[in-house]
């Protein structure tokens, strides 16, 4: 049932007026109603048309929750602040469930704002949510639980923002910007996560040698980070950096394996123009990129090869299957280009311990993960360099 609330946009789902409910971490109510959603996206025969909806509900799973808990446990009682507000992107649909989920997981009540965009994810994800919050055993959660959704509206933001204890801001710069000129409570804790950059470093010897299973599955995993979410997710890869010898043969085996995977990409006639127009424009707009090579294996690919690292490296923003990759020597000439917007390094042919000293000695500013291909969309409980739980709760000493 939808619910008008006036200058409080439309309740989508919970309770019209939240409780403050407070909760331990990791309370063993929060992990139990993780479970049964798990199970129920698991078993919904809508749920399984969407891979991202399955991500949310392997996530969810009690072997995955519990192992959290154990990395968190201290010896010390860690209780949540109270009322969250969730501002959630529009461009990533699950989004909005996992930072739910982080709320929960910190001991708080939740007042999400989900997307004005509509997607078929968000609806599934909200009837599961809903389904599991109506049992009887989770109405302390329902009634600590609001879902609402309108446009852009500084009133709305502010009634929200000053009955909240603590806010998380998922957006751009203006979005954050915006959200800022309303006030909190003098207490109350923000925890931002802006617009990101991410690229891709690859080792080219690994993808000259690696057997033709193993590339296939590099090239799936590759898919998986990218295509999956139309490229829109800021953990996604915009650039590939090629490290080593025999480049131009590795780029050729890698691509043409992501091109076979790119077959089942539905890409509707309006991203086909989208992705088209954009090249166009860079090859207008800017005279570094009209003159490199530009690759097409067909609609679904387009990738753009550089001969240097532009120094705008996060203004090359990819969409619906264009890619840029440049050659590099060494990982040290990636400092240059790294900025506080950088978040994911996704890698290939490349050990931990290699990784761990470029980061060291380069002592950057960005660059908040480094996961393997295939990991990109994983989303963990320390996202950004926050420690999301620890942010969202209260530590109480007890001496």
């Amino acid at each position: 049932m939808t619910l008008m609330s006036e200058n409080k946009g439309t309740v989508i789902l919970g309770a019209e007026e939240p409780c403050a409910e407070i909760m331990e971490a990791y309370s063993e109510i929060v992990c139990a109603f993780l479970e049964d959603l798990s199970g129920w996206l698991r078993r919904d025969k809508e749920a399984s048309a969407y891979p991202d909806v399955l991500s949310v509900a392997f996530w969810c799973r009690r072997a995955n929750i519990e192992r959290m808990k154990r990395q968190f446990e201290d010896g010390k009682l860690h209780m949540g602040r109270g009322l969250l507000f969730h501002i959630t992107p529009s461009n990533v649909p699950v989004n909005f469930a996992f930072s739910y989920f982080f709320g929960l997981l910190s001991g708080n009540s939740n007042i999400v704002r989900i997307p004005t965009k509509e997607f078929p994810q968000v609806k599934v994800l909200c009837h599961g949510i809903e389904t599991i919050l109506k049992k009887e055993e989770y109405e302390t959660l329902r009634k600590g639980t609001q879902f609402v959704t309108y446009e852009r509206e500084r009133e709305i933001n502010d009634y929200y923002s000053n009955i909240c204890d603590g806010r998380i801001i998922w957006g751009g710069d203006e979005t954050i910007y915006n959200l800022r000129q309303s006030p909190m409570r003098s207490k109350a804790v923000e925890v931002v996560f802006a617009d990101r950059y991410s690229f891709g470093v690859i080792r080219s010897e690994a993808v000259f040698e690696a057997a033709e299973e193993e590339l296939e599955q590099l090239a799936s995993l590759f898919y998986n980070d990218t295509y999956l979410m139309d490229q829109n997710a800021c953990s996604t890869p915009h650039c590939i950096f090629w490290l080593g010898e025999k480049t131009k043969e590795a780029q050729k085996r890698f691509w043409d394996a992501v091109y076979k995977k790119a077959d089942r990409y539905m890409l509707e006639d309006i991203k086909a123009v989208d992705k088209y127009t954009q090249l166009c424009h860079l090859a207008m707009e800017r005279t570094d990129i009209a003159n490199m090579d530009i690759s097409s294996y067909g609609n679904r690919l387009y990738v753009v090869t550089m001969d240097t690292i532009p120094e705008d490296l996060e203004t090359l923003r990819g969409k619906f299957g264009l890619f840029f990759q440049c050659d590099i020597e060494d990982l040290k000439q990636l400092k240059a280009v790294i900025s506080p917007k950088s978040q994911t390094m996704l890698y290939y042919g490349l050990n931990k311990a290699e990784i761990q000293g470029f980061l060291k000695e380069c002592a950057l500013r960005g660059i908040d993960r480094a996961v393997p291909f295939g990991k990109a969309l994983d989303m963990g409980v320390i996202w950004d360099g926050y420690d999301i739980i620890r942010s969202l709760s209260r530590v109480i000493p007890i001496e």
